[in-house]
């Protein structure tokens, strides 16, 4: 018998887009060579079908996989074979299951075997009927509403897409769950029907788990988890940001100025922390706190935090943000970064923006308003004295232009003064049209006179620099260099000695 073939990472093919949804019909390889999925518009349906195609068992393949399933179960510790690498994993599965068939005297064909194997793959080690979702790199968010009704994906070409997979049993789905849960390396029962968790690749997992809870049965919420984060550039190439915002944020980042990042669901504040973070002088130390792990600084002097939920009954065990927050000041971070606002943990995130550590964080609010009444009211309850050590809010938004959905940055405001009455008094220094889709910004900015006063540099050198920097990232934007290691590469030569950068994308510094 050969070797048994599977690759898990595919080449990332080049989707097309599409104006009218109705003409998209495309298909790309998720698990070579057993899986693809089929992307179409169903006239009967009327929306977009986001199609698995799996290996097709007859009757008597599907009993020799329940066989070797219920025989494998007994044999294997799967917690020990998930932690190990896949050609490990894909090759033991294959022996294992090879001397099964020859001790149970199973009669089967090498290419029935090669169909089989794929299912003992998936069950076993990756996350059943999911895992080619899992595997898809264009997946932003996997959705069950329960059982008995299908699974919804979020796609980041297409985006909001009905699969064709579905748990048809709450028994079944309630198992699944478990397994989640298992994976998250945490507990879900009757007793505890909540889940909040993250999976080894860091994809975050939200589930719940009995019907009094949510009606349709259990249900779970992956958001997917980019091993690569996204980078300055890529943001450009997208049209979430444009360079002369980019510029701003480096040149904030580098005086250690304080900003909140703020929006809706799902509008991109973590990837835009993600991508400003790159500006973060190479030296610089970086304490992060977040409930659960989506951050990925493309830094070594990185010290990743994430809070723990009690162990046990009452809160034996908890480690909240509040508590890590606290503890992060004596770690002496030149940046704190805590990936969402909440609750109480904003007082000491605000306090460590007053006593000098430069802080970046994000909050649910789709303007400077609203973010200023949650700051002032509970269950935060801030001073207007303590929000005016903000130093400016991004604002993201998930918004249609042109028929195509898109994440932008809405709107860079920079905080002057939070009055007693609570009013705030501001500077929108850049906007977004969502009439042609342009970006457009003021010549003067309060940061830049404040960073003048407080550090020396005059303002026509912050100028000067913002214009240059400006004309840096469009140069990449221009030439297409997004890939992740060249853009670290380049802004980190450019800290140490930025001439040879310049002169290298022909940008002259008079």
């Amino acid at each position: 018998m050969e070797k048994i073939q599977i690759n898990l990472n595919p080449n990332i093919p080049a989707l097309p887009k599409f104006e009218d949804r109705s003409k998209i019909n495309v298909r790309y390889t998720l698990i070579a060579p057993y899986v693809s999925v089929h992307i179409y518009w169903d006239n009967n349906e009327g929306e977009l079908i986001y199609n698995i195609e799996e290996p097709i068992l007859n009757s008597e393949e599907k009993s020799l996989l329940q066989t070797l399933e219920t025989s494998l179960g007994e044999m294997i510790n799967i917690n020990i074979l998930v932690q190990k690498d896949a050609d490990s994993i894909i090759e033991y599965i294959d022996k294992t299951s090879r001397l099964l068939i020859e001790e149970l005297a199973l009669k089967l064909t090498e290419q029935s075997y090669n169909k089989i194997f794929y299912y003992l793959f998936r069950d076993f080690v990756g996350l059943n009927e999911i895992e080619p979702i899992m595997r898809d790199y264009f997946i932003e968010d996997i959705e069950c509403n329960g059982a008995d009704t299908p699974i919804y994906i979020i796609h980041r070409v297409y985006r909001n897409m009905k699969t064709n997979v579905q748990h048809n049993s709450i028994d079944k789905l309630s198992s699944f769950v478990e397994k989640l849960a298992q994976r998250c390396g945490k507990h879900i029962s009757y007793a505890n029907p909540l889940l909040d968790g993250s999976l080894p690749d860091g994809s975050r997992v939200n589930a719940t788990y009995t019907q009094d809870i949510t009606s349709r049965g259990p249900t779970f919420t992956i958001r997917k988890f980019t091993k690569i984060p996204w980078n300055p550039i890529q943001l450009l190439l997208k049209g979430t940001v444009c360079p002369e915002m980019l510029a701003y944020f480096w040149i904030l980042l580098e005086y250690k100025s304080n900003i909140l990042i703020s929006g809706g669901t799902a509008s991109g504040k973590t990837t835009l922390l993600n991508a400003i973070a790159f500006f973060i002088p190479p030296e610089a130390r970086v304490v992060s706190i977040e409930d659960t792990r989506e951050l990925n600084l493309p830094r070594e002097n990185w010290l990743p935090s994430v809070a723990r939920t009690s162990l046990g009954e009452g809160k034996t065990g908890e480690v909240d943000l509040f508590s890590l927050l606290k503890s992060s000041f004596r770690q002496n971070p030149d940046y704190v970064i805590v990936g969402e606002v909440r609750g109480k943990e904003a007082f000491v995130l605000f306090q460590g923006m007053a006593s000098g550590h430069s802080s970046i964080s994000t909050m649910h609010a789709d303007s400077v308003s609203t973010l200023t009444k949650r700051l002032e009211t509970p269950p935060i309850e801030l001073s207007p004295n303590l929000i005016n050590t903000l130093d400016c809010v991004a604002i993201m938004t998930h918004a249609v232009f042109g028929k195509q959905e898109t994440r932008k940055l809405k709107e860079v405001v920079e905080i002057i003064n939070i009055e007693n009455d609570g009013t705030a008094r501001t500077n929108t220094l850049f906007t977004w049209n969502p009439h042609d889709d342009g970006f457009y910004f003021k010549k003067n900015s309060y940061i830049f006179e404040k960073i003048s006063k407080k550090f020396g540099t005059t303002l026509p050198e912050l100028n000067k620099e913002f214009k240059i920097r400006s004309r840096l990232l469009y140069e990449l934007q221009k030439r297409n260099i997004s890939d992740f290691n060249q853009i670290q590469k380049i802004i980190n030569e450019y800290h140490k000695n930025p001439k040879p950068i310049l002169d290298a994308f022909g940008i002259n510094l008079s």
